[in-house]
């Protein structure tokens, strides 16, 4: 079942972008264990000597790895908006109706 969000969604929230950067990283996860797992097993099926896999397998786990870094532990989900979001809705102005 997919999670549910009480409100309405709005990149703004930090309970929201929190959520919406963990379910991208699971993706991540997902689509690096299914791509490698198939290039491994393929590699292993056809005894192919493939010098590039564990290349390929070593750069894209660095990235996941960064990637969790980011998500876990350097991520700023605060309530205060980003400059450049403030600045951006302030210079517009108030909606007009």
């Amino acid at each position: 079942m997919p999670p549910r969000w009480p409100r309405k969604p709005d990149r703004q929230d930090p309970a929201y972008r929190r959520l919406d950067d963990r379910m991208n990283f699971a993706i991540h996860v997902a689509a690096f264990g299914a791509c490698n797992s198939s290039i491994w097993f393929f590699r292993n099926l056809q005894s192919s000597a493939w010098d590039w896999t564990p290349w390929l397998t070593g750069i894209w786990l660095t990235v996941l790895l960064g990637h969790a870094l980011y998500i876990f532990a350097i991520a700023d989900y605060s309530d205060a908006a980003p400059a450049s979001l403030s600045k951006a809705t302030s210079e517009s102005g108030p909606p007009s109706s």
